[in-house]
This record gives structure tokens, sequence and C-alpha cells, in this order.
């Protein structure tokens, strides 16, 4: 009997200081909320948009990828989108422009045009692009075209709507293509 009251004495007490005070904070860091960067083809994708953690995710077609020949030039496109608490579109894109990409090589985001390569931010459907002012970059660390993989890490910064600087900063994805 006295090991019965002990018992319910001492249980109350060890589950007391067992507790973590950080059990209901969330504070995490940030760039620790994004996929590894692995080059499999893992189909992930994600970014910090100004500090905070941009996965895709929802609607019908949240991640896409395609590298594809047309008319003898190469044209690559990476898209990601979500919705934020408001239930706003958003989407960051990576694209070239009949322009090879290469694994190993470093391609400046800047102007949308022939043979150039460039980033995007969308907010419900207006695409604001980087320029030779708000640029960034791509790198390709991985590409097998057989098994239709691409891996990459990227940063740029675009003006919004708004005339806001957007920065997306420590971007990385693994991604199976279409051809």
């Amino acid at each position: 009997m006295k090991k019965m009251i002990l018992l319910l004495f001492l249980l109350p007490v060890l589950s007391a200081t067992s507790c973590n005070n950080d059990d209901d904070n969330n504070a995490q860091n940030p760039i620790d909320q994004l996929p590894q960067a692995t080059q499999i083809g893992a189909n992930t994708f994600g970014a910090l948009l100004d500090g905070e953690p941009f996965i895709p995710s929802g609607g019908t077609n949240p991640l896409d990828c395609q590298y594809q020949l047309i008319n003898g030039e190469r044209y690559f496109q990476l898209q990601g989108n979500n919705r934020d608490e408001n239930f706003n579109v958003i989407a960051i894109s990576l694209s070239t422009i009949a322009k090879d990409i290469a694994q190993g090589e470093t391609y400046n985001l800047i102007e949308e045009a022939t043979g150039n390569a460039s980033g995007a931010y969308s907010f419900n459907g207006d695409l604001f692009f980087t320029s030779e002012q708000n640029s960034g970059q791509l790198i390709i660390t991985h590409l097998d075209l057989n098994e239709q993989i691409v891996s990459g890490t990227f940063w740029f910064d675009v003006i919004d709507q708004n005339g806001d600087l957007r920065q997306i900063r420590d971007g990385r994805f693994d991604m199976q293509f279409t051809q």
C-alpha cells in the first residue's frame, strides 16, 4: 500500500518535471523547415520568401518542372505554387529561354529574354521578374537527361506590385522533369 501511495505521489511530480516548456513554441529556424537538398528526383522545392519558408502545396499543380527541346532550343521551367493565409496564390519560378542548362554551371537570373535565365515571383497571377537591377543566381548541382532529374539551388530579388523588394533566398529543388 505504501508503494501505491508513493507511486501516486511521484507520478505527478515526474510528469511535471519531464515537461518541456518549448512544447508549444514553434520557433524553429526557417531554413530548417525547407526540404533537404537532394539529387535523386525527390520532387522537392523550397525557399525562404522574405525570411519565411515557402514550400509548394495545395491546388491542382503546386509543383511543375520541364526541360524541353523546342525547334532546336532548350527551355527550362520550374514553378512552385502556394496559398497564403488569405488564400492568395503565390508562385516562385525559374526559367531559361533558348538556353541549355548544365550540371555544375551557375546562371545569372536577369530579365526574361531569349538566351537568359530569369526568376519570377507571382502574386495572384501578376508576375514580377528579375532584372539587371534586381537579379539572382541559379546553380544546377545535378542534371541527368536519361533519368530526367534536375537539382539545384537559387536566390533572387524582385520588386512586387507595391514596389516592395521581395527576397527569395536559400532556394533548393530536386525535380523530375518532363521533356
